[in-house]
């Protein structure tokens, strides 16, 4: 079997991309999840889902194929909430000084 390289994940896939504002990509990442996953438990279609969320069925469409460019994390957030689902944001301190500071989504 061939050795094969590989490099461990920060557990951020944007981040590991280098690409910008990684954190913030994979918070809108983690609450379109959310978002979907409640959609699905609901067995919603887009239609419906789009009533509650105040949108049109394309834009469903686009938050489920991962299309979220055009979604800010509080409009996520608001989408959470009209699918009844309560947000919480907490802000502490860093975990040790001198880290960098993290968005993250639970």
């Amino acid at each position: 079997m061939p050795n094969r390289e590989f490099t461990p994940s920060s557990g951020n896939v944007f981040a590991d991309l280098n690409l910008p504002h990684a954190d913030d990509l994979l918070a809108k990442a983690e609450l379109a999840a959310k978002i979907i996953a409640e959609i699905q438990r609901r067995r919603l279609t887009q239609s419906q889902a789009a009533a509650i969320l105040g949108i049109d069925q394309p834009k469903v469409s686009a938050l489920k194929q991962g299309k979220l460019s055009g979604f800010s994390i509080e409009r996520l957030m608001r989408f959470l909430l009209r699918l009844g689902r309560d947000v919480e944001i907490s802000v502490s301190g860093r975990s040790r000084p001198g880290s960098v500071a993290k968005l993250r989504v639970a």
